[in-house]
């Protein structure tokens, strides 16, 4: 029964015939009338704001039902000639108001009232434009005959108080009980419509209104309305005349602001039938009657307009602004809150545990299977571990591969944060046939509003996290064990900062120390020292290894590299021979734009390409091989040399010298220091310089520390040495003595 009644109930022959006949002689005793000049007037008429709220639920099924309940409650009493007028009376404007609106309106035209777009609409067809049509279709049947002329709503003149009267007052009943019934009508078609109606009502107010505002409203409204249908008496004063229901109209738009267009809309309706019904009471009579009958009907119809678009548009207004704030907090991407949204939720609670997700293996399988899978496993995760999170505890998006978990903090975290790690690490993600789970590093932390230092805590978060892939557990930021890696990354940082100052003001100094010839030639390796507070030299031990880590290896290198060449240009007109030795890092060795930079800076300071000799470590930190070698062969084909940096430590193997492309095979000094006490370091070394005899490479010997080191390398067949025994490093300036023209700074281009 209850499954038919949900496919049949819209139907013409059901609730859309069945509804009018009950809820038109209700809308009939909430009409209000009044005698004036002979005729009668109308002064609220809510009939026809039945007809369009059951046309906007029913559409046209509703006609047939409104025409039956107009017959039976007419022609009892008038009989079947007047009652078919009538029913022709009511339908045909109905009809054609409704057709008009359909054609404009051709999209949801049935959703509920509060739509700005939709606002404008409504007035038009189903109040201004029906109101009118009425107006006109009823004074032609009265002029016709169809109709008593005492019901005429005209009176002897059409342009008079009276007509004016009963045009405002149409329309006030359209407008103001239209919402009013629609609700009524929508709750009774389907009862779970008033939960719907009051989560809706409820989410229209504004955030910042609480219930003393709401009962200081309520009180003031109260107050007005007794004053205004309270008979007056000996006693009465200004506050028991029309002129009280003036000042209902700043409470009506208070509302309208504050508590959005539901609210005000059915308020509104309701108060202005009772306001009508006892117009008597607050509306004077007398000799002015009319005219005070036609201010106070001029008065409802435009407050009713004025409080339906003002609740419309500001409620319209606050919707837009709460979901353009969401969108502010909320990654468009990865459609995860953001750091925003962390921001504003850490000074939002009294406190919060913060817990740090880091999956760095999410980088290489992005870069891998595209971004679409980072994008896909990090939702995948959010929604997998929304299901272990409490109420006001949420999931935040981090660039890169970082999540951000805030959960309430409350006694026994220790013990759900080691659930929440076993949790994650028991995760899934499934790609393309394919089962992943990528290692996760966790840390966590309390915070306590105001965080005004979140960036700076999650970057300590994220370096907690990062050691907490090696130690597998959950690590805390407070864990006394983890102070002296706090320390050290507030030291990285400091560095950082000031790498960038000295690159920003050449405050940086080079050194270079010979590499000589067994056949006399000699040229120099450029080495880099910063300066640091109070005229501190600093090594690149100190500095280099946080410039790599930080990003910044690459401008040291191109500053090195274009300082050096202006020393060469600088010095070409007395040392034409001069050649330096530049290191590169991995990160310069891999850019796209090395080749390009080099060919540029010796095109600019007029330097042959011989005279410039790059050197390279192969490290496991050559992100992309393939490129560091298309630079190498870019740069020989410049005509520079390309020097293998500390051959046999490290990642340099004899398996790599098979494919290695250079000119210079520099041998790491920790072979060479030994080789007169350690057979084994002798026999690398001269199985090395076979090995570069046979690839066609020169060989440079470092760490030459006394003559002894020295004669047994020769006696390998090396190339170059280089050491403290052959010299030591001195500022570049005193490379020619003391010459005026030995400081030279960055040359401009030639």
């Amino acid at each position: 029964m209850k499954s038919w009644y949900q496919r049949n109930k819209n139907q013409w022959w059901a609730l859309p015939g069945f509804l009018p006949l009950f809820f038109l002689p209700l809308a009939a005793w909430c009409n209000t009338f009044t005698i004036l000049d002979d005729g009668r007037t109308v002064l609220y008429y809510l009939p026809h704001a039945l007809f369009m709220a059951l046309m906007l639920i029913f559409d046209w099924a509703a006609l047939p039902g409104i025409a039956l309940a107009i017959f039976v409650r007419y022609f009892p009493g008038y009989g079947l000639t007047y009652t078919l007028n009538a029913i022709m009376l009511m339908v045909v404007p109905l009809a054609l108001c409704w057709f008009g609106y359909r054609v404009f309106v051709w999209r949801r035209y049935r959703v509920i009232f509060g739509s700005l777009s939709l606002t404008f609409s409504r007035c038009m067809w189903l109040v201004l434009i029906y109101s009118s049509t009425f107006l006109v279709w009823y004074q032609l049947a009265v002029f016709l005959g169809f109709l008593d002329g005492y019901y005429s709503l005209n009176g002897a003149e059409p342009l008079n108080i009276r007509t004016l009267i009963n045009f405002q007052s149409l329309m006030v009943g359209t407008l103001s009980g239209m919402p009013l019934c629609y609700f009524i009508i929508r709750a009774i078609r389907n009862p779970s419509f008033c939960r719907i109606f009051w989560w809706r009502l409820k989410k229209q107010f504004h955030p910042h209104v609480h219930l003393p505002e709401i009962l200081t409203w309520f009180f003031l409204t109260g107050v007005l309305m007794a004053l205004m249908i309270s008979k007056p008496g000996p006693s009465s004063t200004i506050f028991n005349t029309s002129y009280t229901f003036t000042l209902l109209l700043p409470l009506m738009l208070w509302a309208a602001m504050r508590f959005g267009y539901l609210f005000i809309t059915t308020v509104w309706g309701i108060s202005l039938i009772v306001l009508c019904r006892y117009f008597g009471n607050y509306v004077p009579a007398g000799e002015d009657f009319a005219l005070q009958l036609a201010i106070t009907s001029s008065c409802w119809m435009v407050f009713s307009f004025t409080i339906a678009l003002m609740a419309a548009m500001t409620t319209r207004q606050r919707t837009v602004f709460f979901h353009v704030r969401q969108l502010a907090l909320i990654d468009p991407v990865f459609q995860l809150h953001n750091l925003r949204a962390l921001t504003r939720d850490t000074s939002k609670y009294a406190s919060s545990l913060l817990c740090f997700i880091r999956i760095p293996e999410l980088e290489i399988l992005g870069r891998n299977y595209g971004l679409l899978f980072r994008i896909h496993y990090k939702q995948h995760l959010g929604m997998y571990l929304r299901q272990s999170l409490r109420e006001n505890e949420n999931l935040y998006n981090l660039s890169g591969h970082d999540l951000v978990l805030r959960l309430n903090n409350s006694d026994g975290d220790e013990q759900r944060l080691n659930h929440l790690s076993e949790a994650i690490q028991q995760f899934r993600f499934l790609w393309d046939g394919m089962v992943f789970q990528p290692q996760t590093g966790i840390s966590y932390c309390v915070a306590l509003p105001p965080v005004n230092h979140l960036p700076l805590l999650l970057g300590e978060l994220s370096t907690m996290a990062e050691f907490s892939l090696t130690t597998h557990r959950v690590e805390g930021l407070l864990d006394s064990q983890l102070h002296p890696l706090q320390e050290d990354m507030r030291k990285k940082v400091a560095m950082m900062n000031m790498l960038q100052e000295a690159l920003e003001h050449d405050h940086f100094r080079l050194l270079v120390q010979p590499i000589q010839g067994v056949r006399g030639d000699t040229w120099y390796e450029v080495l880099l020292r910063m300066s640091g507070p109070g005229g501190k030299v600093i090594s690149p031990e100190v500095f280099f290894p946080v410039a790599c880590e930080f990003g910044l290896s690459s401008r040291l290198d191109f500053w090195v590299l274009e300082h050096s060449l202006a020393f060469i240009q600088c010095h070409k007109d007395r040392q034409r021979g001069i050649r330096l030795s530049v290191n590169l890092s991995p990160a310069s060795v891999c850019h796209n734009g090395l080749v390009r930079e080099v060919s540029r800076q010796l095109t600019r300071f007029d330097v042959e390409p011989w005279q410039l000799v790059l050197e390279v470590t192969e490290t496991d930190e050559l992100t992309n091989v393939e490129q560091a070698r298309h630079n190498l062969s870019g740069l020989q084909a410049l005509g520079c040399s390309v020097a293998i940096d500390d051959f046999g430590s490290g990642y340099a193997s004899y398996a790599r010298l098979k494919k290695m492309n250079a000119d210079i095979l520099k041998i790491d000094g920790s072979f060479v220091r030994n080789i007169l006490t350690s057979s084994l370091d002798y026999q690398i070394v001269e199985s090395i310089c076979q090995l570069a005899r046979v690839k066609r490479m020169k060989v440079v010997a470092e760490y030459i520390e006394n003559e002894a080191i020295c004669e047994a390398v020769k006696q390998m067949g090396v190339d170059y040495l280089q050491g403290y025994y052959i010299g030591h490093p001195e500022p570049i300036e005193k490379l020619f003595g003391h010459d005026k023209r030995a400081h030279c700074g960055v040359a401009e281009p030639v």
